[in-house]
């Protein structure tokens, strides 16, 4: 596939994924783990996923601080001044203000697509040609473009894009309508037998221009913070500045903040598999499982034992009998087990434990 020159993918890989705990700990969040077990880390999937598309040299990586060099371990294409390091999390809108600012002072006729870090993707080259085509889009009429996924179930766990199915611009891209964060399950069922809602996938397509007019006019304090920094992007002195603007910013995401309010935004609808692997729910139903519905490594041994996940060091031997719908996480120094259906109480475990421990196991 062609690689585009002006084309620049920034990743947002800042998240402390404690849904994934107790793999996924603040030194080391999930985007740095290989939580599929394809031998590949969740960050290094996505930057391959997006290599044939955009120069190496054309990524940005928008991190916490802390994980610089987690990010350059894992991506030794990229070098140093490809990191964008927030000193403290504000969630996507600050994120992906910060990069659009810094695309803007790179590259006046930037193309900017935004990826979180942590997704499955089913079909890349499928995933691929509904990139190349919103690339297009953008090109040609400097909109806000984002990917929406045909929903195949009420997931009360996604965000989800309303299209106006009788303001096509083609077959699969439509005027977006509305966007709804995590409804309930009664309007997610509603949201599927509509046929009129695609889940949020999270990814944009826009050109720096664009996005940073639309963050001035619905989040205008935000704007006059970056704004404050415009000489010094893309200069030795922008971390300094980075670290001045990011304690005044609101933590809002870019969903909320912006695209709910946005006039002029489109959404292609896209039926390729993909999930935003958010909880051990969804890496259950995304993962290969044995005959019995298991997710297990080649070191668990399992006895009269149904639709687990076991995760554990490859050095450590497992054996589970007479289980059915738990999950089992051996981290190394802690040691999780829970009914499947009752992962949402992770962040009460948490609690728990920083409550007992402190950090030790955080």
């Amino acid at each position: 596939m062609e690689s585009h020159s002006n084309r620049y993918c920034v990743i947002m890989a800042g998240g402390i994924g404690s849904r994934f705990w107790p793999i996924s700990r603040n030194s080391r969040p999930k985007q740095f783990l290989d939580i599929l077990g394809t031998g590949k880390t969740l960050l290094r999937s996505t930057f391959e996923r997006f290599r044939p598309m955009v120069p190496e040299s054309n990524f940005l990586v928008v991190t916490n601080a802390a994980y610089c060099d987690l990010v350059l371990r894992e991506l030794p294409e990229l070098t140093r001044e490809q990191v964008l390091c927030e000193p403290i999390g504000r969630n996507t809108a600050a994120c992906i203000a910060y990069a659009a600012f810094r695309l803007r002072a790179m590259d006046p006729a930037a193309e900017m697509i935004v990826t979180p870090s942590d997704h499955f993707v089913g079909d890349e080259a499928e995933f691929r040609q509904v990139v190349d085509e919103c690339a297009a889009f953008v090109e040609g009429n400097g909109s806000l473009m984002t990917i929406g996924i045909e929903p195949t179930y009420p997931n009360t766990q996604y965000g989800y894009i309303q299209a106006d199915l009788s303001a096509r611009v083609t077959e699969d891209i439509c005027r977006v309508k509305t966007f709804t964060e995590k409804p309930g399950i009664e309007m997610a069922t509603a949201f599927v037998e509509s046929g009129e809602f695609y889940w949020n996938s999270g990814i944009f397509l826009w050109k720096p221009d664009t996005i940073i007019g639309e963050i001035r006019n619905s989040l205008p304090d935000m704007y006059e913070l970056f704004e404050s920094a415009a000489p010094y992007y893309n200069t030795p002195q922008e971390e300094e500045h980075i670290r001045r603007i990011y304690p005044e910013c609101k933590a809002v995401s870019i969903d909320v903040g912006v695209m709910e309010k946005a006039q002029d935004a489109y959404v292609r609808c896209s039926r390729f598999r993909w999930s935003d692997i958010g909880t051990w729910g969804s890496l259950y139903e995304y993962s290969d499982k044995d005959p019995e519905g298991n997710v297990v490594p080649a070191n668990v041994a399992l006895f009269d034992t149904k639709n687990c996940v076991v995760k554990a060091p490859e050095d450590k031997m497992v054996v589970v009998e007479n289980l059915e719908e738990y999950l089992i996480v051996d981290s190394g120094d802690v040691l999780l087990i829970c009914p499947r259906g009752n992962e949402q109480n992770i962040k009460k475990y948490l609690e728990e434990a920083k409550f007992r421990k402190g950090d030790r196991f955080i």
